[in-house]
């Protein structure tokens, strides 16, 4: 199917975005976007090839994508509460011709266990609703309103969900807010989830994190290894000018990889410049 063929497919509303690791995303107007997090996300999950992976809460699929296109897994169940946007995810999946290695299910995350997938999952991530209900601006869009509010399951649901998918030494990995670690961790804590790598991220030295990321161990040991900051702007006295990336953002933009193990790039490396689905200015 050409771009043309593509294009003539979309509903209203709807448009067709080139993103990160030559992937082609619908995306819908209404609903919310590719953004910084779920990159984010994507590089800091560590490959492990023969992994089976559950995504909750897929929204347009994009996390999901992200990972099978650098082969970060065996295979992946979506998970999607909205039905508009279960029926994205999977025209997204077939649209980028990964079909055979991610699967959509529409459903509640809290409805979810072992036995429905039909064996414990090595690897849980999910981008989850970071509002609570009585927080916030409310949004005119009922959708967006679901995907930020914990409207259908709050933080706890979530850690209940992740732990009851994996296996003993499975793994779990999360994006969320600074403001909110309390209540993560605290989750966590009653799903026997151990929080073992934390990064948080800030879009230059002078401002407070506005996310971090999270990897945990089920019925792992305790020990915590809290990474430098990823700072994903260069520090310019002219704030009127374009912002230029970080070494380290530049390397994770081209890489999708933010864990430990990662090689840095070369002398020589492309200066910075724009990139798809990395942060506004």
């Amino acid at each position: 199917m050409n771009d043309k063929d593509i294009r003539e497919t979309l509903l209203e509303g709807e448009r067709l975005d080139e993103v990160n690791e030559h992937i082609t995303l619908i995306q819908k107007s209404d609903g919310l976007t590719f953004g910084t997090d779920a990159y984010l996300l994507a590089a800091f999950i560590r490959p492990r090839g023969r992994a089976r992976a559950v995504e909750l809460g897929a929204g347009t699929g994009i996390i999901s994508l992200l990972l099978a296109s650098r082969k970060k897994f065996a295979d992946c169940v979506a998970v999607e509460l909205q039905p508009e946007f279960a029926t994205l995810t999977e025209r997204n999946v077939a649209l980028n011709h990964l079909s055979s290695v991610i699967s959509v299910e529409n459903l509640d995350v809290r409805a979810l266990s072992p036995a429905r997938l039909g064996y414990e999952a090595d690897i849980v991530f999910t981008n989850p609703p970071y509002m609570k209900t009585s927080s916030g601006k409310a949004n005119q869009s009922s959708m967006k309103n679901i995907a930020r509010h914990e409207t259908a399951g709050d933080i706890g649901d979530f850690c209940r969900t992740a732990s009851r998918l994996l296996k003993h030494g499975g793994y779990f990995y999360c994006v969320y807010r600074p403001d909110r670690l309390s209540d993560l961790f605290r989750a966590l804590s009653e799903s026997s989830l151990e929080p073992k790598r934390m990064t948080f991220v800030a879009a230059d030295n002078e401002t407070p994190p506005s996310m971090v990321l999270l990897e945990c161990i089920k019925g792992g040991a305790s020990g915590l290894n809290v990474t430098p900051p990823l700072i994903l702007y260069r520090e310019t006295a002219d704030r009127s000018a374009k912002r230029e990336m970080t070494e380290d953002a530049l390397r994770m933009y081209e890489t999708c990889a933010l864990y430990p193990t990662q090689k840095k790039k070369a002398e020589g490396s492309p200066s910075a410049h724009h990139r798809k689905g990395e942060p506004s200015t």
